[in-house]
């Protein structure tokens, strides 16, 4: 099958090269035609006839006879010069064509190439970089007035996640103490000698369900906002197979109550990666607890922690529904669920996944998500492979 020829892409120096290419060819189709016109009225020839007939001068009729072969000799030396003065012509505006082009492209280029650093600069920084700034040197011009402006951009932008940071940490931690004093006054309102009805016990309880689910939302506030932070203080080479083989012992009453079966034969101790042995550890905890929590009795999980290439992969998946794909990627967003099977959970918060994509992210990894076609969930993190030296603790 041919291939399909593709225009190019109509970037700003493409359309600085037609800009310039077409000034210079224009030019260029100006001095050439200006030229041929000079050289084609500058011959002209000049008929004189003759008065009489001096002496020694041939007859009338030949003399007639030797100017018309002189003039078919001048008309035809004429044309000649025509056709190689067009020929020249041609010639020279194929070459300063092709010349426009590349003149155009280069002005173009040098035109382009502020913009082209001031681009570069700004897509390295990312969100836990946004302390970095373009600062450009040169002279006042709009170039610079460009790259000021996206330089005040990030300050305010900086300023704007450290706030919110800083706001979900000190929330987070003031939320405890009142949290704590609840929980104390049920205790003691429970522990009383005196016999306590059965509704405040019941109540008791409930109340107790519900503060424990705003302490693991909290926990989990804390625990992003310490990853967003990028403090990653107790870096180390983790195994990510034994990370997962400890989240399954940690499990094993929730699963044998849903009946589930876990095929964990892929898990390797050659997924070694390297960084907080906390948040990596509450990074697999969460995708094996989404994996239990949100799969039906009976079910089944599958696990893998494998080496492929220069990337640590730990990829859970469990059956069930077919789900949406579009929708997926909404789960690694913070309160994002599909569904009401998987928002009926008491345990659930909302913050699982997103939590394991911003740990991910902050290890230089990436979370993948994806719609199994026969049904359930396939969850993949990839991590950069760490090496192994003998000795080196899980």
């Amino acid at each position: 099958m041919p291939r399909r020829l593709t225009l190019p892409t109509r970037t700003a120096r493409w359309r600085f090269t037609v800009m310039y290419g077409g000034a210079f060819l224009v030019s260029a189709v100006g001095l050439l035609v200006i030229t041929n016109l000079i050289g084609l009225s500058g011959t002209r020839v000049s008929q004189i006839a003759p008065s009489g007939n001096p002496p020694g001068w041939p007859t009338l009729a030949a003399a007639q006879d030797l100017i018309g072969r002189l003039q078919a000799q001048l008309s035809e030396t004429q044309t000649d010069q025509s056709r190689r003065l067009l020929i020249g012509s041609a010639v020279a505006l194929a070459v300063m064509a092709v010349l426009s082009v590349v003149l155009g492209r280069i002005v173009a280029g040098r035109v382009l190439r502020p913009l082209r650093t001031i681009t570069a600069a700004t897509r390295r920084i990312s969100a836990d970089s946004l302390h970095q700034r373009l600062a450009v040197p040169g002279p006042a011009d709009e170039v610079k007035d460009l790259a000021d402006t996206i330089d005040g951009l990030l300050e305010r932008l900086e300023g704007s996640f450290a706030a919110q940071r800083r706001f979900v940490a000190n929330a987070s931690h003031e939320l405890r103490t009142p949290l704590a004093t609840m929980r104390a006054s049920l205790d003691v309102a429970v522990a009383k000698p005196e016999p306590v009805p059965a509704q405040t016990i019941a109540l008791a309880d409930r109340i107790r369900t519900e503060l424990d689910r705003v302490d693991r939302l909290l926990e989990g506030f804390l625990m992003l906002a310490r990853t967003q932070h990028g403090a990653l203080s107790d870096r180390a080479t983790i195994s990510l197979g034994r990370l997962v083989s400890a989240a399954l012992d940690a499990r094993a009453a929730d699963i044998t109550d849903k009946g589930l079966t876990v095929h964990h034969g892929d898990v390797h101790d050659s997924a070694w990666t390297r960084g907080s042995r906390t948040l990596l550890s509450r990074m697999v905890d969460n995708v094996i607890d989404n994996a239990v929590a949100h799969n039906h009795d009976g079910g089944w999980i599958r696990v893998a922690a494998t080496a492929d290439g220069a990337t640590a992969r730990l990829v859970v998946e469990t059956g069930g529904r077919v789900l949406d794909q579009e929708q997926l990627a909404r789960l690694a967003q913070p309160f994002q669920r599909l569904g009401a099977d998987r928002t009926g959970s008491d345990n659930g918060s909302g913050l699982g996944l997103s939590i394991v994509a911003a740990v991910a992210t902050a290890h230089g990894g990436s979370l993948d998500l994806r719609a199994r076609p026969e049904g359930g969930l396939q969850v993949a993190v990839s991590l950069p492979l760490a090496a192994v030296r003998a000795g080196v603790p899980a």
